[in-house]
Formats: structure tokens, sequence, C-alpha cells
């Protein structure tokens, strides 16, 4: 990826969700997000991720010289070969929700909640397929819907770009089944990313993930929401369409606007709480996020795993 060139104004422009949305072909998204991200760094975020410095020998005839260590040589006049610990390529399985709620799209955001976790999703794959990361991809709404297992090709990435674009939003949220189905499909460890706007009862949820924690998966959750649904900016008399049953509920939104603020409050604590507990990385966004941020959430993981 070179992001020679591209002004950080440039670069800034292209992680802005309402920039995102109008490009049509999610490869280019993905590469577009990712390259703008790459360029606002002042070096790259993968330095150092593939190796691991692990110790000193003597310099051996036949040992190539760019693995001199000049500096010991220049203190000290002795010819040290730096050894490098090879690091095990991650595994990373994007788990990507298609239930019926995640069609949501608010006129205040660019994008329906199933497009930005798709963006991210894209993205992240482009990433990791970068660093020779295997990257797969599980679809599911109230079951399982379609598996990619996990490889570290490039040319993987369309196959993956082509799943994640390829499925539209249906059935209703059951995600603490498809997880436990989920878990049980994954037989190697590695990073398990959700990508959801987790809108069940977070104790099945949260089981769901536990499963995962208990055969030694690392977990990132991405909790993603529309922004009316975090700050319900409704005042008129309004009708609320439930997008996965077709249920019609009138009511008067000033009467249970706090009330809903504070239930939504206390639902997304539970989440951040239980997952802090079994140390699951959990990161609540609304469609308004730059992808920077959320980038940044999944790097951060990553550093902390390697």
């Amino acid at each position: 990826m070179d992001g020679v060139g591209m002004s950080a104004a440039g670069a800034r422009a292209y992680l802005d969700p309402a920039v995102v949305a109008r490009l049509s072909h999610l490869d280019v998204r993905a590469r577009l997000v990712v390259e703008g991200f790459i360029a606002g760094m002042h070096r790259s975020p993968f330095h150092g991720f593939s190796v691991e410095f692990a110790e000193h020998r003597p310099y051996m005839p036949g040992d190539p010289l760019k693995n001199l260590d000049w500096k010991v040589w220049a203190r000290s006049d002795r010819l040290l070969v730096k050894q490098y610990t090879e690091e095990t390529n991650l595994r990373c399985h994007l788990l990507l929700d298609l239930s019926g709620s995640m069609a949501f799209r608010s006129e205040r955001a660019a994008m329906s909640k199933l497009d930005y976790a798709r963006s991210l999703a894209a993205a992240l794959a482009y990433l990791m397929l970068h660093q020779q990361d295997a990257v797969g991809a599980m679809l599911f709404a109230d079951k399982p819907l379609r598996y990619l297992p996990a490889r570290a090709v490039r040319s993987h990435l369309d196959e993956l770009l082509k799943a994640i674009g390829g499925l539209e939003p249906q059935g209703r949220t059951k995600l603490g089944p498809a997880l436990h189905e989920l878990a049980e499909r994954i037989k190697r460890r590695g990073l398990i990313v959700l990508l959801s706007d987790l809108m069940d009862q977070p104790a099945e949820v949260l089981l769901g993930l536990q499963h995962f924690r208990h055969r030694r998966h690392e977990v990132v959750v991405f909790h993603i929401l529309d922004p009316d649904e975090i700050e319900f900016p409704y005042t008129d008399t309004a009708t609320f369409v439930d997008m996965e049953s077709g249920d019609r509920l009138t009511t008067e939104p000033w009467e249970i606007a706090r009330r809903y603020r504070e239930r939504l409050a206390a639902w997304s604590a539970q989440y951040a709480r239980v997952c802090r507990e079994n140390r699951i990385d959990y990161v609540r966004l609304d469609t308004r996020t730059p992808f920077d941020q959320a980038l940044l959430a999944y790097l951060e993981k990553r550093a902390r795993l390697l």
C-alpha cells in the first residue's frame, strides 16, 4: 500500500463514513479506507509485528551481513548476529451479523449499520491479508449462513469481499445459538472479530462470546449502532416498526426518551462490563465514527496479542 503523496486532508477524507458510503464497490472502499489510514500514520502500524528479536549469537562465515548488529560492533568490536523469532501468522475470523436490524439507517447516518460493518470488515480483511495473516469470514443471522475458512493468500480477498457484500439482511437476531455453533466450527485458536448491533438478550450473547474464550480465542466486539438508536432524537408522534418482526408501535417519543436512553446505557454497560471481565475487547461505535478510530481499536488489540 502506497500512501506517498496523499495529503493529510485527503487521507482523512477516506476515513469519513459519508465519503466511504459513496464508493459503490467494496474492494475500493477497503483499499481507500486502509490507504487513507496508513497515510495518516507517522509510520506503519505494523512495524515489528511479523518478527520479534530473540537474542544475539556469534557471527559465522556465510551469515548474511544484514543480520549483523552494527551498533554492538561499534561499541565492542564484536561481530554478533541478531536472531529473530518468527511469529506464527495470526488467524482471524470476521463474524458479520446479517440479521434484519442491521439494515437500519437513519437520516443522520451516511450508511446502514450493515454497510458500515461490511466496510469495516473489508478494511480489516485487506489489512490482515496485506500483513500475510490468515482471514476467514462467517456470515450469520439467526443461524450461520456462509463460512469461508481462513486463508493467508492475497487472492482470497476477492472471495471474502464477495461473501461480505453478497447477502442481504434477513431473519431475526438470535446471536447466542449462532455464536455457539460458530465457536464449535472454528477448531484452531485465533482472533474472533464480531461486527454486530448485538440486538439480542445480553446474557445469551455473552455466553456465546464466552464459548470462544473457553476455546482460547481472543475476541474483539465492534458494537455498531446508528446515531438515532443512541441519541433517540425523535420529538413528534411517531410509529416505530420492528425491522425483523414487523411489529408497529405508535407513541409520543418525548414520553419515553429518558427511559429509553437509560435502558440503552444500562444495556451497553452490561456488554462492556462482562466483556471486560472475560478479557474481551468491546468497542461501541455509531455509524458516523471515522474508520481510523475503529481500525485503531483493532490494532491496539492486535498489538497486545503479539
